[in-house]
C-alpha cells in the first residue's frame, strides 16, 4: 500500500492532506528524473524549499504576536501581568495616590551568550555606574545566568537593551514605589521586594493590600494629605526653632477614632528605606514612650469629676508645697493661694493635682487609668503600638505622681485614645489608620459620664481663654487645651533632670457646641527641645508645643468644614441627652 493510502485511511483531513502533497511531490520528482528533465527537479526543489521557509516564518511571526497580545496572561510582564507579590495601591481619604506598584526590570547575565567580554563590561559599567565592578565581574565570569541588578525603569531597561548587548536579557518585576517622598512616611510604611509589608500601614493592612490587588481595588487610609501636609510642616517648623531630638504630630477624630494626619520626627524615605537609620525609621507616635507630664491632669480632673471626689467648685490650698510620704510636691508655677478645681487645671498645680488624686486614692485612679486605655498598647491597627510602663505599686506615691504625669510612660497614640472619652462623650473609641464610611461611630464602652465630658470640655477652653495654654488659641474655632512639660529621668544623676524635658499641648477644637458635633484632637509634642530668645529661654509646652499647635488648627479647620465663629462663643457644650449616670465604673466611686 503507498504511503498516500496509509496516510488518507488512517489520520485526520489535515495530515491526510499533507501526506498527499508530500506524495505528489515524491512522484514529481520520479518523473522528472525519469524524463530526463532535470530542470524541473531543480525548480521543484527550490519551491520545497521556499515553501518550507515561509512556512517557518509564519509559524514565527504568529508567536511573535501572541506573545506581544496575550504575554499578560502568561506572566511575562505585559499590561494584564500580575506577579504573585502584587500590592493594591494605597491612597488617603480623597483618593490621591500613596503607594502603588510600578512595573520594573531586572537585569540579568548569560556568560555563555556573551561575545565579547571586555566590550559588555566597559559598556554596562558606563551605563550602570552604581553596580561594583566586583559584581560585574563576578556576573561576566559565572558558570550560569546570574542576576547584575534589580528595580530599573522602563527607560533605563530601553536604553541598555539599545546596546544591543548578546547575552544581556532583561525580566519584569514589580517595585513598590512611594510617590510622596517622605510624606506620611510612618504611617504609610513601606514593603519588601516580595510584597511583604514591613513597617506602618504596609505592614499593618499587609493582607488586606494583598487581597486587594487581586480585585484590582485600593487601600483606603483615613488620613488627609492636606492635613498630614500642614501638620508635618507646622512640625518642620517647630523643630527648627527649638531643635528637639525627635518629634511628633496627631490629628484624630474624636467620635470615629480616625486618624487624619501622623508625623514623626525625623523622617524617612520608604522608596529607600533601607538607607534610613533605625532613628529616622523610629515611628515616635506609636513606638515611643514618654512621660507626658502635666496633661496628665486632664485625666485626674475628669477622673474627680466623674467619681464625685471634686466638683468645678471645689477647692484646693496650693499655697504650700505639698508634703506625701518621703517627698515633697511643688508648683512649677507657685500661685500660692487656694485654687478651685478650674484654676488648678489653668495653673497646672501639681499641688492641686495631687491632692485631688490622693483623694481619688489608688484603687479607683489606676481602675480609670485602665479603663482610659493607658495601661495596654494603644488599641490601633499599627504593629509598632508600643505598652506603656505602669507602676508596680499603685500606692499614694504612685498616684500623686501619675497624677501629673510622672511614674508612667505612654505612646503618644495611647494618650491620644485615652483623651478621646474626656472630649466625645464619654466613650473609649478604637484608633484607626483606615478610612471609614460617613456617619460612621465605632461600637465602644462608656468610661465617663457625658456630664463629665462636657464640663472637661468648658475646664479646657478655660486653659486656653485664661491659662497656661493662651498661644494654642485660634481666634473663632474655639480652642481648648492642656500643656504638658515632663522632665526626664537621667541615669547618670538619678534623677529627673530639668534640663530634658518632653513638651507638648492636646488640644481639642471646636470646644463648643453639642457633645454629638464632629470634633478633633490635636497633640503636638517635642522631645527635649531648647529655649529661645522669643521664649525666654523657655522650653516648657506652653512655649514651644502650643503655638504649633494653634497653628496646625489654624490651617486644618477650613478642610475640616469648621468655620470662625466671630464675636462672643458658646463655651460651653450643651449635652445631647439627659446626662448619664457618673458611677461608670461600678463601686469606683
Amino acid at each position: 500500500m503507498s504511503l498516500a493510502g496509509v496516510v488518507t485511511r488512517r489520520f485526520p483531513f489535515g495530515l491526510r492532506w499533507l501526506g498527499a502533497a508530500l506524495w505528489r511531490l515524491e512522484h514529481a520528482f520520479e518523473r522528472a528524473r525519469a524524463a530526463g528533465r532535470v530542470e524541473d527537479d531543480a525548480r521543484i526543489r527550490i519551491f520545497l524549499v521556499m515553501l518550507f521557509f515561509g512556512l517557518g516564518f509564519g509559524a514565527l511571526a504568529m508567536g511573535a504576536t501572541q506573545a506581544a497580545l496575550f504575554s499578560g496572561s502568561g506572566g511575562g510582564g505585559g499590561p494584564g501581568w500580575m506577579p504573585p507579590q502584587a500590592r493594591a495601591d494605597i491612597v488617603d481619604r480623597e483618593g490621591r495616590l500613596l503607594a502603588a506598584d510600578l512595573l520594573h526590570y531586572g537585569l540579568y547575565v548569560d556568560p555563555a551568550e556573551v561575545w565579547d567580554r571586555d566590550a559588555t563590561r566597559q559598556a554596562l559599567a558606563r551605563a550602570l555606574p552604581d553596580v561594583a565592578a566586583e559584581r560585574l565581574d563576578r556576573a561576566l565570569t559565572s558558570d550560569r545566568r546570574t542576576f547584575l541588578v534589580g528595580g530599573m525603569t522602563p527607560i533605563q531597561k530601553a536604553a541598555i537593551h539599545q546596546l544591543g548587548l548578546p547575552g544581556v536579557t532583561f525580566e519584569p518585576e514589580q517595585k513598590r514605589v512611594y510617590p510622596l517622598n517622605h510624606t506620611a512616611s510612618h504611617l504609610i510604611g513601606f514593603a519588601d521586594t516580595g510584597g511583604e509589608g514591613l513597617a506602618g500601614a504596609e505592614l499593618a493592612l499587609n493582607d488586606d493590600i494583598r487581597s486587594l490587588a487581586r480585585g484590582s481595588g485600593e487601600m483606603a487610609l483615613s488620613i488627609d494629605l492636606r492635613i498630614q501636609g500642614a501638620l508635618e510642616d507646622e512640625l518642620r517648623k517647630a523643630v527648627q526653632a527649638y531643635g528637639p531630638k525627635g518629634a511628633v504630630g496627631v490629628v484624630a477624630h474624636v467620635h470615629t477614632g480616625e486618624i487624619l494626619g501622623l508625623a514623626s520626627y525625623p523622617d524617612f524615605d520608604p522608596n529607600v528605606a533601607s538607607t534610613a537609620s533605625a532613628n529616622e525609621r523610629l515611628n515616635r507616635a506609636a513606638s515611643s514612650v514618654f512621660e507626658m507630664g502635666s496633661t496628665f491632669k486632664a485625666f485626674t480632673v475628669a477622673i474627680g469629676l466623674d467619681t464625685g471626689v471634686a466638683t468645678m467648685a471645689s477647692t484646693f490650698d496650693a499655697r504650700e508645697p505639698y508634703k506625701l510620704g518621703y517627698r515633697t510636691i511643688h508648683d512649677y508655677h507657685a500661685s500660692r493661694k487656694v485654687l478651685n478645681l478650674v484654676e488648678v487645671f489653668q495653673h497646672s498645680s501639681n499641688i492641686g493635682t495631687a491632692k485631688l488624686a490622693v483623694g481619688v486614692g489608688p484603687e479607683r485612679l489606676s481602675r480609670y487609668f485602665t479603663a482610659l486605655g493607658l495601661t495596654t498598647a494603644a488599641d490601633v491597627e499599627l504593629k509598632e503600638s508600643a505598652s506603656p510602663l505602669t507602676p508596680k505599686v499603685w500606692n499614694e506615691d504612685a498616684v500623686a505622681s501619675t497624677s501629673f504625669g510622672h511614674g508612667m510612660n505612654v505612646s503618644p497614640l495611647a494618650l491620644t485614645r485615652a483623651m478621646l472619652p474626656l472630649l466625645n462623650g464619654g466613650k473609649l473609641v478604637p484608633l484607626t489608620i483606615r478610612k471609614q464610611a460617613p456617619g460612621y461611630r465605632p461600637e465602644a464602652k462608656r468610661v465617663l459620664s457625658e456630664t463629665t465630658s462636657a464640663q472637661m470640655l468648658q475646664i479646657m477652653r478655660a486653659n486656653v481663654t485664661g491659662g497656661s495654654g493662651g498661644k494654642a488659641d485660634a481666634p473663632g474655632l474655639s480652642v481648648g487645651g492642656k500643656t504638658g512639660t515632663g522632665e526626664k529621668y537621667d541615669p547618670e544623676i538619678r534623677r529627673y533632670n530639668g534640663k530634658r524635658q518632653v513638651s507638648s499641648f492636646a488640644a481639642v477644637f471646636p470646644s463648643d457646641g453639642p457633645l454629638e458635633n464632629d470634633r478633633y484632637f490635636v497633640l503636638i509634642l517635642l522631645d527635649e527641645p531648647h529655649g529661645t530668645p522669643e521664649t525666654f529661654g523657655y522650653s516648657t509646652g506652653g512655649w514651644v508645643a502650643a503655638p504649633a499647635t494653634g497653628q496646625v488648627i489654624t490651617r486644618i479647620a477650613p478642610f475640616l468644614g469648621v468655620s470662625r465663629h466671630i464675636g462672643p462663643l458658646a463655651n460651653q457644650p450643651r449635652l445631647a441627652s439627659a446626662p448619664s449616670a457618673p458611677a461608670i465604673l461600678g463601686e469606683a466611686r
